[in-house]
């Protein structure tokens, strides 16, 4: 069992449009509606969104490996990039997702420590994140890991509102 992490490029948008699809639809489809879902998917993975996101230098993504198949990847955001304003000391985990067959292998929590290094590396003193009232797997997760609920927000699947707890964790 080998896990490595590759920092994605342009060349990889097509890539990352498809773990994209199949960790959001993994995830979310069973509790969500199929136009909602679509109108999602379409407006945040369609390649012109991700070339835009991917040169973006306030964004980075990262494919994790797992035996040289890719698994999941991450997203995090700082500066004007960040979906809510946390300010100049704060990195954002906007994206982070495992397909459904390597979850249960660290894979999430090898991501979490990757956005802490850069986090750690830019000086920065919190990360934090919005992850779905309803997602309680995700919650559980976070919480184990030292994230507080600190807010909540607005996110809007196609034309529902919904709520994201904002989850954050102060650095040492």
């Amino acid at each position: 069992m080998t896990i490595n992490i590759k920092k994605c490029t342009l060349e990889d948008s097509r890539k990352l449009q498809e773990i994209s699809y199949e960790t959001f639809n993994e995830t979310f489809k069973h509790q969500n509606s199929p136009e909602n879902m679509n109108v999602y998917l379409e407006r945040a993975f369609n390649l012109k969104q991700l070339e835009k996101e991917l040169s973006n230098i306030s964004s980075q993504f990262f494919f994790v490996y797992f035996d040289n198949v890719v698994a999941g990847y991450l997203k995090v955001n700082t500066n004007d990039a960040q979906s809510e304003e946390m300010g100049a000391e704060s990195l954002e985990i906007e994206r982070i997702y495992i397909k459904k067959k390597f979850q249960k292998h660290g894979l999430g929590k090898y991501l979490l420590n990757k956005a802490m290094e850069i986090a750690m590396e830019r000086n920065k003193k919190k990360i934090w994140l919005g992850v779905w009232e309803k997602n309680e797997n995700a919650i559980a997760f976070y919480k184990k890991l030292g994230f507080v609920q600190t807010g909540a927000h607005s996110f809007y699947m196609g034309d529902e509102r919904q709520m994201d707890f904002i989850m954050t964790k102060t650095l040492i």
